[in-house]
């Protein structure tokens, strides 16, 4: 039952979005062409000592596909790492991903404790992939982490997978700009975006599109995460059972060490919009807030905020994600007049 209700979950969420959304994708994507140049088109290789280093670091998690359990592999070090680098280089250069490390074993878990565990609903598919297949992962990570640093890609106002910025940090920055705004005298309205199953809904195109278009990734580089998206299976377990794999068409695997990278960059564009609206903007991961502050006895600010979800709505339809206003909630932040 389970396998049923996560295969089609997200093929219902994606044909409940608005079909002639999708008329302007090609346009809404031509906006992300702003550096076609090629900045990364090859890896380097990774020495032996590197993928030691990427062993010791991986938790000591094992999927029902792996060969032999992650103990063992950590207790010969020595002995597995030059295979594992051969096989990491391999991978690399060739721009390939070998389909039996993208198979995924899902175990279901309440979102909250709380929850009704008879209710399917409550339930979040966390995927359980591979060792080989995270520690090519793990290695692409820090060449896209890089990549990232270098040439300056993130979103200033986006936090998760970067260094120095976490929970605290993107906390720290909301509750300061509306402390700044309440100095000021003036009102905030507070908007905290919910997505309906975000990383699970991706489209490939699109994310490939930002890849090469935003951030100058072609070649070798470019197949391999091709090759990382596409071909992807999975299987429920409950207690000992498994359910018959499913194919994977669309979205990033939760659980896997590159998705909320990717999931990042697939938003990109979406602080711009913002912006234009002069809202202030912070994400981690598809938790978005939003904030506009103004004076109190000016009108006009809920309809500009109006207008800006309605355009963020529009985005994220063209881009497969799909809003969901009953879990959005926005909040009026103010002093109590005396």
């Amino acid at each position: 039952m389970l396998s049923f209700l996560f295969s089609n979950k997200v093929d219902h969420i994606r044909s409940e979005i608005i079909s002639d959304h999708f008329s302007s994708r090609d346009e809404n994507l031509s906006h992300d062409s702003s550096n076609p140049s090629i900045l990364w088109d090859e890896f380097s290789s990774v020495s032996t000592a590197q993928i030691e280093q990427v062993l010791r670091s991986l938790k000591a998690t094992t999927c029902a596909f792996d060969p032999c359990p992650l103990w063992l592999i950590k207790e010969c070090l020595k002995d597995w790492a030059p295979l594992f680098t051969g096989i990491v280089n391999v991978s690399l250069q060739e721009g390939y991903l070998p389909i039996t490390l993208k198979r995924a074993v899902v175990c279901p878990l309440l979102k909250q404790a709380s929850l009704d565990p008879g209710d399917l609903g409550n339930y979040r598919p966390i995927s359980n992939l591979p060792f080989l297949g995270k520690v090519i992962e793990k290695v692409v990570a820090g060449f896209l982490r890089e990549h990232l640093n270098q040439f300056d890609f993130y979103d200033r106002f986006q936090s998760d997978f970067r260094p120095g910025h976490g929970t605290e940090s993107a906390l720290v920055k909301v509750v300061s700009d509306l402390l700044t705004s309440l100095d000021r005298g003036l009102v905030a309205f507070l908007v905290q975006l919910d997505l309906s199953s975000a990383f699970d809904t991706i489209d490939h195109g699109i994310l490939l599109h930002r890849l090469e278009h935003l951030l100058g990734i072609f070649g070798s580089v470019l197949s391999w995460f091709h090759s990382f998206l596409e071909g992807r299976s999975q299987s429920v377990r409950i207690g000992s059972s498994f359910s018959a794999p499913a194919g994977i068409s669309c979205g990033v695997p939760q659980g896997s060490i590159l998705s909320p990278m990717l999931f990042a960059i697939y938003l990109l564009p979406l602080g711009a919009i913002a912006e234009r609206f002069g809202l202030g903007f912070h994400c981690y991961a598809d938790d978005v807030q939003l904030y506009l502050a103004f004076p109190a006895n000016i009108p006009g600010a809920a309809s500009v905020l109006e207008e800006c979800l309605g355009e963020i709505q529009a985005w994220m339809a063209v881009n497969s994600l799909r809003l969901n206003p009953k879990k959005t909630e926005v909040l009026l932040v103010g002093r109590e007049q005396l």
